[in-house]
């Protein structure tokens, strides 16, 4: 089995990418679809979360706000830091009990862990393979503010907020540099998997902390 870190920034195609590596048939650990699930009502993070940034976060319904959540640690690198202590560890160790699984079932399968903050949580130091989905920052903030209606000031905020794409280059096995067409992207990821595949029949993965 291999382990496979992919990472990125915001807005650099992470999930086309992650979408891709599945319909090959990769097996998928999404770091912040854990962190979605841990934060609502009667999950492990919520409580600890809610009494870290307070009842301002909630919806009516008793849920927390990621708009509202994001709104406060995107402008703060301190609060920031806090929410990552409290998640971090849960989204570790449900990697590991992923890959733990995956191992027991099919030893020689590929197990992608997408994690926007690999490189910043150190986290790849764990992999067997690290791959870098890049763009470059103009792309970037031009998909946030299109895409997702973000202000410029918006769009900076939650870029800086994260280390530049340019500096996680010197850390990646591979490089993706998703400005190309989707369907060159598409082609570049099926003979990735394939080299992967054959990587995975006699790597072994590295133990997680």
């Amino acid at each position: 089995m291999i382990l496979v870190g992919l990472t990125g920034g915001i807005a650099s195609g992470k999930s086309t990418v992650t979408h891709f590596f599945k319909t090959q048939g990769a097996h998928i650990v999404d770091a912040d679809q854990i962190c979605h699930e841990l934060i609502l009502v009667g999950n492990k993070a919520y409580l600890e979360v809610t009494d870290t940034f307070g009842k301002q976060i909630l919806d009516a319904d008793g849920e927390i706000n990621r708009g509202k959540l994001g709104h406060i640690i995107f402008q703060d690198a301190q609060k920031r830091e806090r929410l990552n202590k409290i998640l971090h560890p849960l989204v570790f160790e449900q990697l590991k009990k992923e890959q733990e699984r995956l191992c027991a079932e099919n030893p020689q399968s590929v197990l992608v862990f997408d994690a926007p903050l690999l490189i910043e949580s150190q986290a790849h130091q764990w992999m067997d393979w690290v791959i870098l989905v890049y763009v470059d920052e103009r792309t970037q903030k031009s998909r946030l503010m299109q895409g997702r209606s973000f202000t410029e000031r918006e769009a900076q905020l939650r870029i800086t907020a994260q280390m530049p794409l340019e500096e996680k280059r010197a850390f990646a096995d591979e490089i993706i540099d998703n400005r190309k067409p989707v369907n060159e992207v598409q082609s570049e990821i099926c003979t990735l998997y394939q080299r992967l595949l054959k990587k995975a029949v006699s790597s072994k993965t590295k133990i997680k902390r």
